[in-house]
């Protein structure tokens, strides 16, 4: 295996940063982060304590009002000094990604770390167009006009698929609008998260603006978002997790922005281009080792090219490289833990009893045997009711599945209970985009799958969630409308005053 960061004494002083600082949880728990390559713990730190999660909200609530109070150029000049700590440091930052997350090289340094970076320089620019609707007359004796204004402390909730991403996403609308933040990342990965935090401060973010605490979900994670200085939530991850979110949230009356599972399908009309849908599809759902909430999952292939469809993506599937996540030649990484890879091989080895294995379905030997490896699957014959094709596996499985007419493609597409990412393959533009209007997901690619840019919304339908990470749009969510209105008559008794009281 390739060489690994060595990051105990980069984490020394713990992996709790509250109020510009690391410094280790107190909860006398211990808990290991785990390079899913090798199997081996690269760092042990203390989790965090609800005693924590106090602090690191007092930090929060003390640092809001002189960062609610800046100017929208202030803090667009620190998040772009912001984007260029994290460009000096990007090499760092994304050999510490593949570490924790067993991400291979080549995803880590040309999608996560500079994906991340792009969305801080879109932040930095944003953080100066936050419009509210123009002053107007509406009723001809006042002046109207509308305020954004930052919330307050924002508690986030990241996942452990995306840590590096997913901090990024939580807080760079959150910090561009005023707000501050305490994230809670996944105990499993940590590690970047805080590099991000850290980098903020070198920026010259000030303190307590950006807070970490790494700490168990039930605990350190209810505490967050039940906190009563905490105005609101934002949380990544599964749709079960995120109803118990949902709840405790409710409970204290606060915002909330959820974007949850996803079982994203991937239509591919008979006149698509086969070589391109047989390419897209590989790509697509084994990006990340599968674990992305966006990942196709169920290829629906009209009749007339199915057979040759399915043939492609196995032959594709077989070219595909595991490997160390430090060789650049790396196509397929381990997933997140043998914990996770079990549950997926769990999947694969029940659809036997009701679908065929076309390809895949094993966990490799050899070099490989220690990791959390899953060999690429395609599965077909399993019912459109089935486990395989209704349920997130969040692992390198893909279920292809025919359809007839272009009504049964789209309603099948349909019919799960998720919403987040779609994709239509087809050379009729007609057709594509009848799919983009009826297929019910937040995202709707043509002629390919997986990209996102900052400037354009990621968000879901259904169990899917609902709110928006990125663009513009997020600022909907990290932001109060305020209405001013202004007299402009002068005049003590006004005529509507007579519906209340006294005559014309």
């Amino acid at each position: 295996m390739g060489n690994r960061f060595q990051v105990s004494d980069r984490f020394a002083d713990g992996a709790q940063y509250i109020g510009g600082r690391l410094r280790p949880g107190t909860s006398g728990q211990e808990h290991s982060v785990i390079d899913p390559a090798t199997g081996e713990s690269v760092y042990t730190y203390t989790l965090a304590s609800v005693a924590d999660v106090d602090e690191a909200v007092a930090a929060a609530k003390a640092a809001f009002p002189a960062w609610a109070g800046a100017t929208p150029g202030e803090r667009s000049e620190a998040l772009h000094r912001f984007a260029a700590v994290l460009a000096e440091q990007a090499e760092d930052i994304a050999v510490v990604e593949s570490l924790q997350c067993g991400k291979p090289i080549k995803l880590t340094t040309e999608f996560d770390v500079p994906g991340t970076i792009d969305n801080t320089a879109f932040f930095a620019g944003a953080a100066r167009h936050l419009q509210g609707q123009s002053a107007a007359e509406y009723d001809g004796d006042h002046t109207s006009y509308v305020r954004r204004e930052p919330i307050g402390v924002v508690g986030s909730i990241a996942p452990w698929n995306y840590p590096l991403q997913m901090a990024a996403w939580k807080i760079l609308p959150a910090v561009a609008a005023g707000n501050t933040v305490v994230l809670k990342p996944a105990e499993l990965t940590p590690l970047t998260s805080l590099m991000f935090a850290q980098a903020a401060t070198e920026a010259g973010i000030p303190d307590g603006v950006i807070n970490v605490v790494t700490g168990a979900g039930r605990v350190v994670g209810e505490h967050l978002v039940g906190h009563p200085d905490v105005v609101m939530t934002s949380f990544t991850g599964s749709t079960p997790v995120g109803k118990r979110v949902a709840e405790i949230a409710t409970a204290t009356v606060k915002r909330l922005h959820l974007e949850l599972g996803g079982k994203a399908p991937f239509v591919v009309f008979d006149d698509a281009d086969l070589e391109a849908a047989a390419h897209g599809a590989v790509a697509a759902s084994l990006i990340n080792s599968g674990q992305d909430c966006t990942a196709a999952t169920r290829a629906y292939v009209q009749r007339p090219l199915f057979d040759a469809f399915v043939a492609r993506v196995a032959e594709l599937m077989e070219t595909v490289r595991l490997g160390d996540p430090f060789d650049p030649s790396t196509d397929l990484g381990p997933l997140i833990s043998h914990v996770q890879r079990d549950r997926v091989a769990g999947f694969v080895e029940r659809a036997r009893g009701y679908a065929t294995v076309v390809t895949g379905g094993e966990a490799p030997g050899g070099e490989l045997k220690d990791g959390a490896y899953y060999r690429p699957t395609l599965i077909t014959g399993a019912a459109q009711d089935s486990e395989v094709v209704q349920s997130e596996i969040f692992g390198p499985v893909l279920v292809a599945l025919p359809f007839d007419s272009d009504d049964e493609g789209i309603r099948l597409a349909n019919d799960t209970p998720y919403g987040l990412a779609a994709s239509a393959w087809s050379r009729d533009v007609y057709r594509a985009n009848r799919a983009t209007r009826e297929i019910k997901a937040g995202c709707v690619w043509v002629n390919d799958h997986i990209p996102i840019i900052s400037e354009m919304p990621h968000g879901g339908y259904k169990a899917s969630g609902f709110g928006k990470d990125m663009s513009a749009y997020s600022f909907e969510e990290y932001t109060q409308v305020k209405h001013v209105m202004f007299d402009n008559t002068a005049v003590a008794a006004k005529d509507w005053h007579r519906t209340i009281f006294g005559d014309r």
